[in-house]
């Protein structure tokens, strides 16, 4: 056993006691110091980098009366270093009072011999202590592994839930333009219906579509058509003024927007400016026979939901109003 061992003991005759009695039972790792002071030293303390410094000391043995800094103090110094603290003290003395013994023990000692000193009695006390050190080192091991997997799963956690959060975030997202996808829009659709249902509000849907788009593609080429649909959404999104509002990609070149607690005047109101904003962008179209810029065609339905009507006609409405406007000539809003 090469258990590091710290005598400290300012008497040579105790310290070559110790050394006697527990070098024939395999403690060969033995380490002397003559005082408080010498001890410091051997663990680091007067050094200013002590803390990043790991103490290989597994057990101390301390005269309890030494010149200068006594056991007590000494003890107490060690017990109140943090990376210190955990290393056990048993104290050496003379002394017949409780009251000594009591200091030593609030001070952080873990046990005491008295002198003169007994081979059988210090074998099996230091035994004892390092059998005990052995299993608080294994605890603390455990623990600090346990705190590294916990440290981990959380970090996998925080991770994995990111990942949810994408993928969900995901699931209700054209990819291409970033806004809602028609998936979402009809979910939200179903909700504001019962909303409006339950609190007799006005719910508008604007139906979107870019005019002649086929055309601008095939005259510019799919690449500038995909920058088209990006640019021409975040003109129509920028129409929407309440977080409640909500605008998606219904599919190819044709957009929705989902107006709750809106009636028919305030829906023309967002389409006027959704058109607005499509002239302000001012996209070339030369392949376009309404105009030689981008231009969108809108339909709006409106209505106060009740339970005989549905929100699939309230799209059908809005989608026969929209194509009222492509057939009329495009680049109109029709309801």
């Amino acid at each position: 056993m090469n258990n590091p061992i710290l005598v400290v003991d300012d008497s040579k005759h105790i310290q070559r006691q110790i050394e006697i009695f527990l070098k024939p039972e395999g403690y060969s790792g033995l380490l002397f110091a003559n005082s408080a002071q010498e001890a410091f030293h051997l663990l680091g303390l007067d050094d200013e980098n002590s803390k990043n410094r790991k103490c290989e000391i597994d057990l101390i043995l301390m005269d309890i009366n030494m010149p200068g800094t006594n056991g007590v103090e000494a003890c107490r110094k060690i017990n109140a270093t943090s990376h210190l603290k955990n290393i056990p003290i048993i104290m050496i003395t003379a002394e017949d009072t409780d009251e000594g013994l009591k200091q030593a023990f609030g001070a952080g000692a873990i046990d005491y011999i008295k002198k003169p000193l007994n081979p059988v009695e210090l074998i099996a006390r230091v035994c004892s202590v390092l059998r005990l050190k052995i299993e608080l080192d294994k605890r603390e091991n455990r623990e600090k592994e346990l705190f590294k997997l916990a440290q981990v799963l959380e970090k996998t956690n925080q991770k994995l839930q990111l990942a949810n959060e994408r993928l969900h975030q995901l699931s209700r997202t054209d990819s291409l333009t970033g806004l809602a996808n028609r998936r979402f829009f009809d979910e939200m659709l179903h909700n504001e219906w019962r909303r409006s249902v339950r609190l007799a509000k006005p719910l508008s849907i604007l139906m979107i579509d870019i005019d002649v788009f086929k055309n601008y593609n095939d005259t510019y080429g799919h690449q500038k058509g995909d920058e088209c649909l990006k640019r021409v959404s975040m003109a129509l999104l920028s129409a929407l003024k309440r977080e409640c509002d909500i605008i998606a990609r219904y599919g190819g070149e044709e957009f929705v927007a989902l107006l709750s607690d809106t009636d028919e005047s305030g829906a023309v109101m967002v389409a006027k400016a959704m058109q607005s904003n499509i002239e302000a962008i001012n996209i070339p179209h030369k392949g376009s026979n309404i105009s030689d810029r981008i231009t969108v065609s809108i339909g709006i339905s409106s209505d106060v939901p009740n339970a005989a009507s549905s929100p699939e006609k309230l799209i059908s409405k809005a989608d026969k109003a929209l194509y009222l406007a492509k057939y009329e000539g495009r680049n109109f809003i029709k309801w």
